[in-house]
């Protein structure tokens, strides 16, 4: 409780000296760190994956984690996270909201069609949830009543999650412009296969580009480098590190799929970047003949789709930072270290 907190600052600060605070990222979220920080104190939250652990060490409990971290930190070998904002993070939450009622909406899905497939229905048409599958559905009878009330059921379920995923998209249209980072949503849409959605979603997950010195550092953070385990002449190199947003990885290779067509400026691209300054233009053009020729070599070569879905995304991401840094003069104010 912040009051706790509050007494504890002031018994251990009673001669007047500045307190350095650590604290393993975790559910609790930051505010614990911008109480600490208000207080006119220094708080780091630490990357719980990148704590350095003794392999011997088989003993774990809260007090001996506490005197590890005060040693770590003390030695300077703890890894902050970046601390967003209030107003930052109230936006991330809204784009994660509506990441969850994407899946609900997978799920409910998956559930009536499973429903069906047990009990013999099947679509005869090609392509399932169009209009044509939709009028398919009110057709469907069943002779016991209870059934005909699980479809119903089934169906009513599907449709909630979808107005709630058009709800919170329409939310997230409305609070966009009030947002500090909007400039480089609108700038990164010119990207090929970087949408509204998916320029959201990368730059709440990210934040402050200017932390990022080279877009190396930015593939590492998002866990779109490969892992590797090499010592002496032996070198493995494995599948991706998949470390940190899981999320802003997903829609990245997702959006990476749009490169495997020859590279062109559509009808909804051109709408995009139609008021975008030139400099952007010529970085989002020069970006989509380097992947469109890249994707042609990669498929020629026999490599596995994920994983030239997965070196696309790779150079988008190059690509996404140039854009960011090109849009920000100054990096993002934030009380993080």
């Amino acid at each position: 409780r912040p009051d706790h907190i509050r007494k504890l600052v002031e018994k251990l600060g009673v001669h007047g000296g500045r307190l350095y605070f650590c604290y393993e990222a975790g559910p609790c979220g930051y505010g614990l760190h911008r109480q600490l920080i208000g207080l006119g104190h220094d708080c780091i939250v630490v990357a719980p994956s990148l704590i350095p652990v003794k392999a011997g060490d088989r003993v774990k409990t809260d007090r001996r984690d506490a005197v590890m971290l005060a040693k770590l930190h003390r030695a300077g070998e703890l890894t902050a996270v970046w601390v967003p904002d209030a107003a930052h993070e109230a936006m991330r939450d809204l784009v994660r909201a509506r990441a969850t009622a994407v899946r609900v909406t997978g799920k409910a899905r998956q559930h009536l069609q499973g429903f069906l497939l047990r009990h013999g229905r099947i679509y005869p048409g090609k392509k399932g949830w169009t209009k044509a599958y939709r009028r398919w559905l009110t057709t469907v009878r069943f002779e016991h009543p209870a059934q005909q009330i699980v479809l119903q059921d089934y169906i009513h379920a599907v449709t909630d999650a979808e107005a709630r995923i058009e709800r919170l998209t329409g939310q997230i249209a409305d609070l966009l412009p009030s947002w500090s980072l909007a400039p480089v949503v609108e700038a990164i849409q010119a990207m090929r296969g970087v949408a509204f959605i998916v320029a959201v979603t990368v730059v709440a997950e990210v934040g402050d580009f200017h932390r990022f010195d080279n877009p190396r550092q930015l593939m590492a953070y998002l866990g779109l480098t490969p892992s590797e385990h090499s010592s002496g002449a032996s070198v493995r190199r494995g599948g991706i590190t998949k470390a940190g947003s899981g999320l802003a990885r997903r829609v990245l290779i997702e959006g990476a799929w749009s490169y495997r067509m020859q590279a062109r400026v559509s009808r909804k691209l051109h709408d995009r970047i139609e008021n975008l300054p030139q400099a952007v233009r010529d970085i989002a053009w020069k970006g989509q003949l380097r992947m469109c020729r890249r994707y042609r070599h990669l498929v020629a070569a026999g490599k596995a789709k994920v994983v030239v879905t997965t070196a696309i995304a790779r150079e988008m991401v190059g690509f996404i930072w140039a854009i960011a840094r090109a849009v920000t003069a100054a990096p993002v104010e934030n009380v993080a270290p």
